[in-house]
Order: C-alpha cells, then sequence, then structure tokens
C-alpha cells in the first residue's frame, strides 16, 4: 500500500473540523426547537468520539447516552468503556440490556445468525428513538464516512438517524480527531466491532484494513480517479479495490430515500 495516500488523507486541520461538527450541532438542535441530543454508545471508536464532541455542545439542555448491550454476546470489556466514557465526561445514560428483547423476537422468527445479529442493531434504533419521541431529541448517527460508503451499517439499524456529525470523516482521520479530542487511547487503538454476534471483528468481517478501505474511497471518490488509476495510485491489490466499489454499489439502497413510482 502507497503509504503517501493515507497520509494525504490524514493531512486535515482537525481543530477546525472540531468547530464545524460543534456548531453544525448546536445550530441544528437550535433549528428544529429540540431539547437535545440521544444516540448510542458502544464504547468503540465512533460512538465515543460522538460523546466527546457532545459534551462541548454549548446551550444544549440534554445529551442523553444509551449503553445497550446484549449480555449473551456482547464483551464485558466494551460496556465498561462506554461506562467510563461517560463517568469521564459527565453526560446522562441509561443502561439497557436488549437481551430479553432479542430472545422474546427470536422466538417467532426462522434462525438465521446474520439477520438475526442486525435485529440487535434495529432493537437498539428502536429504543434510542423511543426515548427521542420522549424527551424531544434529535437522534445523532454514529456512521463514519468509510462505513457509510461502504453499506457497512444496518439499514433501520445503526443507519438510522437525524443527524451525522462524524459521516464526513473516513475511520482514519476519525481516529485523529479522537486523539484531538481527549478520546482515551484504549478506546482510539481498539478494533472497531459492531458487535452483532459474538466475537464480530469488522476488519475480519470486510478482509480489508481501514487504512486500505480509506485509501481506496479516497481515491475513488474525493479525487475522482477510475479503478484503474486508483489501483495504481495505492498499490492496493486489483481484488480489494474492487470489492470495495463493489460494496458500494451494491449498498447503495441504504444511502438513498426508497424509490417510488
Amino acid at each position: 500500500m502507497n503509504s503517501e495516500i493515507l497520509q494525504e488523507v490524514l493531512r486535515q486541520d482537525y481543530t477546525n473540523i472540531q468547530e464545524n461538527i460543534l456548531s453544525f450541532l448546536k445550530n441544528k438542535v437550535s433549528e428544529k426547537k429540540s431539547d437535545g441530543v440521544i444516540f448510542g454508545l458502544s464504547g468503540g471508536i465512533d460512538s465515543a468520539t460522538v460523546a466527546y464532541l457532545c459534551k462541548k455542545i454549548d446551550g444544549v439542555k440534554e445529551v442523553l447516552a444509551l449503553v445497550m448491550p446484549d449480555s449473551a454476546i456482547s464483551p464485558s470489556s466494551e460496556t465498561g468503556d462506554a461506562l467510563k466514557i461517560i463517568g469521564e465526561i459527565g453526560i446522562n445514560y441509561k443502561l439497557i440490556d436488549i437481551n430479553t428483547i432479542h430472545k422474546r423476537y427470536s422466538n417467532y422468527l426462522e434462525p438465521d445468525d446474520l439477520a438475526l445479529g442486525n435485529l440487535r442493531a434495529r432493537i437498539r434504533s428502536n429504543i434510542i428513538y423511543y426515548y427521542a419521541n420522549l424527551k424531544n431529541l434529535l437522534v445523532l448517527g454514529t456512521s463514519d464516512k468509510s462505513e457509510y460508503l461502504i453499506g457497512y451499517f444496518t439499514k433501520f439499524g445503526d443507519g438510522s438517524a437525524d443527524l451525522l456529525p462524524i459521516v464526513s470523516l473516513y475511520k482514519t482521520q476519525l481516529r485523529e480527531l479522537a486523539k484531538a479530542i481527549g478520546v482515551p487511547n484504549n478506546i482510539v487503538t481498539k478494533k472497531s466491532s459492531p458487535n452483532l454476534w459474538k466475537g464480530h471483528d469488522a476488519e475480519k468481517e470486510i478482509g480489508i484494513s481501514y487504512e486500505e478501505i480509506d485509501s481506496i474511497l479516497y481515491c475513488l471518490f474525493d479525487k475522482k480517479l477510475p479503478l484503474d488509476e486508483t489501483i495504481q495510485k495505492t498499490e492496493i491489490s486489483r481484488k480489494s479495490v474492487e470489492k470495495i466499489y463493489q460494496m458500494y454499489q451494491n449498498t447503495e439502497h441504504k444511502r438513498i430515500l426508497p424509490e417510488r413510482v
């Protein structure tokens, strides 16, 4: 892989990025006459960065984080990290184990690991929107640009949101922003996982590292290079570049409104 491309991706003004996100959130809360924001906090890099950013929003009545493990499959260390973040930054939270809800659903459904994994994300989304409705809060999505473009999120699950504060940042850029705003190093360097089933590892499931994913996406969408030139510039295999582009194409339906007659 060509490390110069990755360095180009990472060369950003993270102070300015932080200011723009905070201004965006503050303005949207005011514009929508909301009482604040709500989001799911897993203990991973994406939601942790959103949590640290939310703590810095001026003039917001409430910031509410929902920690929603499934005790049957969620690592206790993830829940522990989420609760440590809450303790450090001092925001309101609710801890809800979704295991019983998921089990009840599963009793009525045919078994399928992938579908039942995505069901966990959809249960969490339902709970988030319940409290958003109850408390007049805007739902913040925690998808970054890498996962948004390749469709690595659950439609009507963690993909459901009113605002997407970090969707303009690739995963590797998000790690740099996280460092800049004080997210603990063990969170910044932790392997990404949606935790939809036991041992869920994002890079292992995709089969490509985020450094490679971001380099490919940056060349394809920011530099607007064709596939062959992206392969040449990134020095990443044709198989990997084509796989990422195919993931983008196959998941277009996740990023657009439903088609209409």
